[in-house]
């Protein structure tokens, strides 16, 4: 297999372009479903990368107690205020009419390991699966507990787990050994059907058809927690906005770790997530400059 490693030229080429008479809800809308009552910040670091990306809307579905403090972290935040305190089967109904109108779901962030929180997100491919039009999807954190082992056929997806939760999905562990790790993604990239986003110090990237990409922006100080939530929003995003998953996957590993290259020339290894998505708007514009 030879590695390609993806290019800021190549980044900038499926960069979304906006229409200059374009009206609100033209460039993407995402759906977030996460929160708990245990976590409330992942799944508004996720919402808010994607508004820096570009998407005109975003609604972060949580269970009621959590969706109101994620409403005091920004105006810019839609909220749906589900009636739980963490995410169950009985809430789908909720969640029907969003599916609806989004361009792009973002499963997983913040929602915790509760078995029925495992059926509420089966429950929720399924609902997608079953429709003529359905958003790309996305799945991260714990919504990756919910899928180990199952098929994405069906559906638009992208999963990015990290090292372990790839285990846990596939059943394989991840060599160490940088091009036997890019063949055993894309041999389950193939299985799976779907796009797979292993994050690392060098993220490899794989569509359904098993073609590989590498990326290698970013450092050591996006170990910090949130910045695969902040990656799930990006991804997310360019997906609402027309690009597709694995293009999404591609782009938006490249630009998540350019954006922590910037906050490391700034604040050295003392940055956070919400930093990182601060520093969003300028790696767009920087790329959309050439």
């Amino acid at each position: 297999m030879k590695l390609r490693y993806v290019g800021r030229a190549q980044v900038r080429r499926v960069l979304p372009r906006r229409r200059p008479g374009s009206h609100k809800g033209e460039n993407g809308r995402v759906l977030v479903v996460g929160g708990s009552s245990r976590y409330v910040g992942a799944p508004a670091l996720a919402a808010l990368s994607a508004l820096r990306s570009g998407v005109d809307l975003v609604t972060v579905a949580s269970p009621e107690d959590t969706a109101r403090l994620i409403n005091t972290f920004s105006p810019d935040l839609i909220t749906l205020k589900l009636p739980c305190r963490d995410l169950g089967p009985e809430v789908l109904p909720h969640l029907l009419p969003e599916l609806e109108r989004c361009d792009a779901l973002i499963v997983g962030p913040g929602l915790g390991g509760r078995e029925e929180t495992v059926g509420a997100v089966l429950s929720l491919l399924e609902e997608v699966r079953g429709r003529r039009t359905s958003p790309s999807v996305l799945l991260d954190a714990d919504a990756l507990k919910a899928v180990r082992g199952r098929k994405m056929e069906g559906m638009r997806a992208v999963l990015t787990p990290h090292a372990g939760e790839f285990e846990a999905v596939t059943g394989r562990e991840v060599p160490g050994e940088l091009r036997e790790r890019a063949e055993v993604v894309s041999e389950e990239a193939r299985r799976l059907g779907c796009v797979i986003l292993l994050k690392g110090r060098v993220d490899v990237i794989s569509s359904p058809e098993g073609e590989v990409l590498l990326n290698r922006t970013g450092n050591p100080g996006m170990t910090v927690g949130g910045t695969g939530d902040v990656l799930s929003g990006v991804v997310g995003g360019l997906m609402a906005q027309g690009l597709g998953t694995f293009e999404a996957a591609w782009a938006g590993a490249y630009v998540n770790g350019a954006a922590g290259d910037l906050c490391l020339r700034e604040k050295g290894y003392g940055f956070t997530a919400s930093d990182l998505i601060d520093q969003l708007p300028y790696v767009f514009k920087a790329l959309r400059r050439g």
